[in-house]
């Protein structure tokens, strides 16, 4: 029996934001990941979100440069099965039901600052709060 794969982790707007100002919760999610092997993730347009200036957001700037966060893109098929997901929980959240999405897709973890509204897409998910 060989060891246990990490699971993905999928981060929200507010993991980013937590990561960008040091939350030492975050911070020590984002290392364990990387040390464990557990793929990261955030979608497009949770980086759209959160991000203003790169000069003034340097530790978010660099975690996004890395190659460590795969930034997911909202193509056509992707918007519209955030669409879907959307109408089917009743959200007119797009980003966060891309994250549930994702999250779903990739059976992973989410790290968010708003469970309530992730839960709501999708109240099966496993969630971190930050």
């Amino acid at each position: 029996m060989g060891a246990r794969r990490p699971r993905p982790v999928v981060l929200d707007g507010g993991a980013l934001i937590a990561f960008e100002r040091n939350d030492a919760k975050v911070r020590t999610l984002v290392e364990l990941a990387m040390t464990h092997g557990a793929p990261l993730h955030a979608p497009a347009g949770v980086v759209a979100q959160v991000w203003r200036d790169g000069r003034s957001q340097a530790r978010l700037s660099r975690l996004l440069g890395s190659g460590l966060v795969a930034v997911r893109a909202l193509d056509q098929h992707e918007a519209q099965a955030v669409g879907a997901l959307c109408g089917m929980s009743r959200s007119r959240d797009v980003v966060d039901a891309s994250v549930a999405l994702l999250a779903r897709r990739h059976a992973a973890i989410v790290v968010t600052s708003d469970p309530d509204d992730i839960r709501r897409i999708d109240s099966t998910l496993d969630l971190v709060v930050c």
